[in-house]
């Protein structure tokens, strides 16, 4: 039985994937570039974001500090103004949490971290929370994971990680820690053959952790 969850955030427990590609497109679009999605998420799962396709297209680098600016302001008023709740998650957080202890570790900005759960239940179930500026490389990197494991003075064998993109889930495996990927209609088409678990829902987890 596994004691403890290490929680991806986006597109995990809240709905933000699809946000975050549309307002890198935005900020693209004012100055002449598309933003291919394939691309996109074939990048994404290297660590490589929205600003690889400005790059090809010649974009120099001032211009793309500027566009970074542009693009976190509008996923910011998407934040603010869409729907980014997953159905069920509140719910199975709490049965969780009676048997399990659980914690995040996201790539997410800490100003955007914040504002997602201003008036949102999620937070706390958790014991901790680890955004981007909590350690050093990132996804996928091993060190967010192991900083989770650090954290919690875990094992890895007692530990279960949940992610949604091949990112997130080649930091799980690099640290050594099994993983339960969770279908997300943004990322279905990544690599996930190294997943140990592929669920529908995070409803599943239960049967997973008490099994």
């Amino acid at each position: 039985m596994k004691k403890y969850i290490l929680f991806d955030h986006d597109g995990v427990l809240v709905d933000t994937e699809f946000w975050y590609f549309n307002a890198g497109e935005r900020a693209l679009a004012e100055i002449g570039v598309t933003l291919d999605l394939d691309q996109y998420l074939r990048d994404m799962s290297q660590a490589v974001g929205t600003w690889a396709q400005a790059r090809v297209a010649g974009v120099d680098e001032p211009t793309i500090d500027r566009q970074r600016k542009v693009r976190d302001a509008y996923y910011q008023e998407y934040l603010r103004t869409e729907a980014i709740e997953i159905d069920g998650v509140v719910d199975t957080l709490a049965e969780l949490s009676q048997h399990v202890r659980m914690a995040i570790v996201t790539t997410a900005k800490r100003v955007d971290f914040e504002l997602i759960h201003e008036k949102r239940d999620i937070t706390k179930f958790m014991e901790f929370v680890l955004v981007r500026d909590d350690y050093t490389l990132s996804k996928p990197h091993p060190e967010p994971y192991l900083t989770g494991l650090e954290r919690f003075g875990a094992g890895k064998a007692e530990t279960l990680v949940v992610e949604d993109s091949a990112r997130g889930l080649k930091s799980a495996v690099a640290a050594g820690i099994d993983c339960a990927v969770v279908h997300n209609a943004f990322t279905q088409t990544q690599d996930f053959s190294q997943a140990t678990y592929r669920i529908k829902t995070l409803a599943e987890l239960k049967n997973l952790i008490l099994s």
